[in-house]
């Protein structure tokens, strides 16, 4: 099952009523349902699955977006599972009324969700990092334990780059080449930034099966910038 998901900022640049047609109905609209639009759609269930950047967190309460999609749970943070993959969408947005810190009910519902999750992999996605080595750099808030609470990755956006930051065999991906200004990195990485790519505007593909989990990012015109491969489970060291 092919799907689409986001990193926030779907919206610029306040997350108007006005500007969701030009942002995201003109692009994405095959992929969501329920929704009324001049744009042609071709699903009859809802196939995409964004996450709440600041952006569309600029028109308070960030009614545009929540009005527009329908999305699991409460809209703002939710899971859905599709085949091998359990997503874990999670409002980073300091606007979220639970809270963004790793004891706020939010953190406590992903902890509890994965934990409940029997899925090979369990990717969890929002939209402030919580390592970059670009121009907003780290999220401290956002460094909850994923690892130890079951996720299998992070992927996350803000910074205008890509990124794969890996620490202990745990990845983060950094992908906010949506199409807004391209950053610069700073002179000193994160630990563990094992790729960076800021030439060119792109995005990720995903694919995933019962025994691995491939994430590759793609320039602008398709061509391969990087790829990462997960395996379900841990592989044994040689002796």
């Amino acid at each position: 099952a092919s799907f689409v998901m986001t990193l926030g900022d779907n919206n610029y640049n306040a997350g108007e009523q006005t500007t969701i047609d030009a942002n995201i109905e003109q692009h994405y609209s095959r992929w969501i349902f329920p929704y009324v639009s001049a744009y042609p759609s071709t699903t009859r269930k809802n196939i995409f699955f964004p996450t709440l950047g600041n952006h569309d967190w600029g028109t308070p309460g960030a009614a545009p977006y929540l009005n527009y999609f329908t999305l699991p749970g409460n809209e703002r943070y939710y899971d859905v599972r599709k085949g091998p993959v359990h997503l874990f969408c999670v409002d980073s947005d300091p606007h979220e009324p639970d809270g963004i810190t790793v004891s706020s009910p939010q953190a406590l519902w992903l902890q509890s969700a994965l934990a409940a999750s029997n899925a090979p992999f369990k990717l969890v996605y929002f939209h402030h990092p919580p390592y970059s080595s670009a121009v907003h750099g780290n999220t401290w808030d956002l460094q909850w334990p994923f690892r130890a609470w079951g996720a299998s990755a992070v992927l996350a956006g803000h910074d205008h780059d890509y990124e794969r930051i890996v620490r202990d065999g745990f990845p983060c991906f950094v992908n906010g080449l949506g199409g807004n200004t391209r950053y610069d990195f700073r002179p000193l990485l994160v630990g563990g930034s094992d790729a960076r790519f800021d030439a060119e505007f792109g995005a990720m593909l995903v694919e995933a099966d019962a025994e691995a989990c491939t994430f590759r990012f793609l320039d602008l015109v398709g061509t391969q910038i990087d790829q990462f491969t997960l395996p379900s489970a841990p592989v044994d060291e040689p002796e």
